[in-house]
């Protein structure tokens, strides 16, 4: 149906699709919604390596840790709005015929974003126009994942245009912030950081093309690996931009533990995916990598204070430390470090990423369809006369004197190929220069840096937040291997501003991020840290995460997760 009379048909598909859901729990088996048992309780307590060995023993069935998660699952959605696609009866089916119950992840239930394809199910991606388009088969992750032995069983929340560190849509409304429902869990996989966070799963997957797995573990307070493109399954999905390749998006796992998140990984990495998918580098699991990160017994640790674009939030800034000054007690060797200007690389990933003019993701809306605020500001700037464009820009850096702002701006418009291409060229020269800047100058092991300049945003406020994802976008530019480990929460005690801090000498980027930092309000949000390893190094920074975990254990204790109700 064309314009605007597409309209009532995005309200109708919008309101079958909740009703679908609604539907799908209420006619659950009672089980699902009764209270808590002892004998479910002794599941919850398990890390996924043991459930997989109490399964290869026949002493547990995977249809009682479906059965418990699924549970849970529900608790998370009816508190934080969390799934999607509902999918318990089917797995329940799949638990008993449809998997390997003698592989790796035998009877773990898996969550994973709404836009991974699952046979009979919707990939909608937040966008009406995908609803009632079910795929007639599992897609390469769903896949795999049943052949290791996995339980896929719900899918999760995202945001529409899956550009925003919210997650929220028409189809299945807003996800919140299981900590405080007035914030966002984060994006674009935030349904996952609120599902795992509240207890109702232990293992999903997500995807990342500017922070979307890292971001949603850093407001939730869970953990998470980005994984260098190549390295994890990529087909058998849906998105709201195909063919962007500029900043390439990557699958990527989440736990909420950290040694759930590593035997996972290496799960996964037992089931040779480059046989499922051909986008996979046939790139065993390296012992030798993990060993040598494990024995190591002094690091070189170099510190990102800050990105030159948005100095980290006192809260965010405490965890920073508190990390550097356990590794510093145990010995490690900490410095901060001045690499190749992370601003340069914002600008290049965001001029990259919407190289289109922001037509592909636009392209799926349909009228009165609601949009991110974050998607929308982009948007909006893309569609102002190039000549408006540009006395804006001049009004930005000379008047206003924001060149950091003025920046962003220079060059945001739709690239011809020719363009695209001189672009692509700064992408590969930027990041030989950071490599040289690694292997010859300062010659660390790997990087601790905030995930993001503030902890969780307030519900719409990537509207003025949108350009503050410096932290974790710069390495989807470099392509590095990057983990996130909740540290501690925000303390209003702790984490005000200083009585020097000038809101008005921010830039325009920083302004957009601390008009909602608010020590108060933000009051036992998480906050994370960012280890960063180089291209290709998941083994060592799961190791290395490992060993950060450990030193916090000693120095000052480590996150306590949220407790299961």
């Amino acid at each position: 149906m064309l314009p605007p009379f597409d309209f009532f048909e995005h309200r109708r598909a919008c309101q079958r699709k909740q009703l679908e859901r609604a539907t799908r729990i209420a006619n659950l088996p009672p089980n699902y919604l009764s209270p808590i048992t002892s004998q479910e309780r002794n599941i919850l307590s398990k890390p996924i390596e043991e459930l997989v060995q109490d399964v290869h023993k026949h002493v547990r069935k995977p249809i009682d840790i479906l059965r418990t998660y699924g549970k849970l699952a529900i608790r998370a959605h009816e508190k934080t709005n969390c799934l999607t696609e509902v999918m318990l009866p089917e797995a329940e089916k799949w638990a008993e015929t449809g998997i390997n119950a003698k592989g790796p992840l035998a009877g773990i239930p898996v969550s994973l974003k709404d836009s991974i394809a699952v046979g009979g199910f919707d990939v909608s991606v937040g966008y009406s126009c995908n609803t009632g388009k079910p795929y007639a088969q599992d897609g390469t992750l769903a896949r795999l994942l049943k052949d290791a032995g996995a339980i896929p069983y719900v899918k999760t929340n995202l945001p529409v245009t899956l550009l925003s560190f919210e997650s929220t849509n028409d189809v299945w409304g807003r996800c919140t912030n299981p900590h405080n429902s007035k914030y966002s869990p984060g994006g674009s996989t935030g349904g996952e950081g609120a599902l795992l966070a509240y207890g109702g799963g232990r293992i999903g997957i997500g995807s990342d093309v500017a922070g979307s797995v890292r971001a949603p573990a850093h407001f939730s307070g869970i953990y998470s690996l980005r994984c260098s493109t190549g390295r994890w399954p990529k087909m058998g999905m849906n998105t709201s931009m195909p063919g962007q390749e500029g900043i390439p998006s990557v699958f990527s796992p989440m736990a909420r533990t950290l040694g759930d998140l590593v035997y996972f990984s290496k799960s996964i990495i037992s089931m040779k995916p480059w046989n499922y998918d051909h986008s996979v580098h046939p790139i065993e699991w390296r012992e030798s990598q993990e060993r040598e990160a494990k024995e190591k017994m002094k690091f070189k640790v170099g510190v990102l204070r800050t990105d030159g674009v948005v100095d980290p939030a006192p809260a965010c800034a405490r965890a920073l430390e508190q990390v550097a000054s356990a590794l510093r007690s145990e010995g490690h060797e900490v410095i901060d470090v001045d690499p190749p200007s992370p601003y340069e690389a914002l600008v290049i990933a965001s001029t990259l990423l919407n190289s289109d003019g922001c037509k592909t993701f636009r392209s799926f809306f349909r009228t009165g369809e609601w949009d991110d605020p974050g998607a929308a500001q982009m948007n909006l700037y893309m569609k102002v006369p190039r000549p408006i464009r540009y006395l804006y820009y001049l009004w930005v850096k000379y008047i206003r004197q924001d060149s950091i702002w003025a920046g962003l701006l220079a060059d945001f418009h739709e690239k011809s190929a020719y363009e695209q291409w001189k672009w692509v060229a700064k992408r590969e020269a930027y990041k030989a220069r950071w490599h040289d800047w690694w292997e010859k100058e300062v010659k660390i092991d790997f990087m601790l840096t905030p995930p993001n300049a503030t902890p969780a945003v307030p519900h719409d406020g990537m509207k003025d937040a949108v350009s503050s994802c410096g932290y974790t976008f710069l390495f989807n530019l470099l392509d590095y291997t990057c983990g996130i480990i909740p540290v501690t929460h925000v303390d209003k005690s702790l984490d005000q501003l200083p009585s020097a801090f000038r809101f008005k000498d921010l830039n325009g980027v920083a302004k957009g991020a601390y008009i909602h930092y608010d020590a108060d309000k933000m009051h036992g949000l998480p906050v994370a840290v960012q280890v960063v390893g180089q291209r290709l190094q998941e083994e060592k920074v799961l190791a290395i995460m490992e060993r950060v975990e450990d030193a916090m254990a000693r120095n000052g204790g480590i996150y306590q997760t949220l407790e299961i109700e």
